[in-house]
């Protein structure tokens, strides 16, 4: 019987970011996933308009971290780096 790999925690994470991407991209943004820590820390870097954008906190906690966590409950906090 052959058995089938469940996605790691990192492809997880991965998957869960692309579907917030295009949100993120029609403001002229972008993210990119650093890294995830066994603990479920994910760190990950704002780019284009949310670099600098006054409110790119409010997105990474009240979007980006609050998607995470509602889809991959492993997800302790999110951390832009």
């Amino acid at each position: 019987m052959e058995t089938v790999e469940s996605p790691t925690l990192k492809e997880r994470v991965e998957e869960a970011i692309q579907q917030i991407r295009p949100s993120l991209q029609a403001d002229g943004g972008d993210i990119e996933l650093i890294a995830v820590s066994e603990e479920g820390q994910v760190s990950v870097q704002l780019q284009g308009a949310c670099a600098g954008c006054p409110m790119s906190q409010m997105t990474l906690t009240h979007g980006v971290e609050k998607h995470l966590k509602e889809v991959i409950p492993e997800v302790s906090e999110v951390i832009a780096v």
